[in-house]
């Protein structure tokens, strides 16, 4: 899961808790709302960890081949 993933779950699951006001049988949309901000809090530490410890792992792709320098006077 993205970091814009899991800011979009927060977002839906805050909407949920906060700003709807049904009230429905067998399920509350108050608790889907808050296990939502959970997942997606859960989501977004994971992915910042995982960025920060693989942010100084670049792997150079570039190849390098090392030629004989020309001797002076040889253009």
């Amino acid at each position: 899961m993205g970091v814009g993933t899991s800011l979009l779950l927060i977002a839906v699951g805050a909407v949920l808790r906060f700003a709807v006001t049904v009230s429905t049988s067998g399920f509350s949309l108050h608790t889907v709302g808050v296990i939502l901000m959970i997942v997606g809090v859960v989501g977004l530490l994971i992915s910042l960890i995982w960025m920060t410890t693989w942010r100084g792992r670049r792997v150079d792709r570039a190849t390098y081949v090392e030629r004989d320098v020309p001797p002076p006077g040889a253009y």
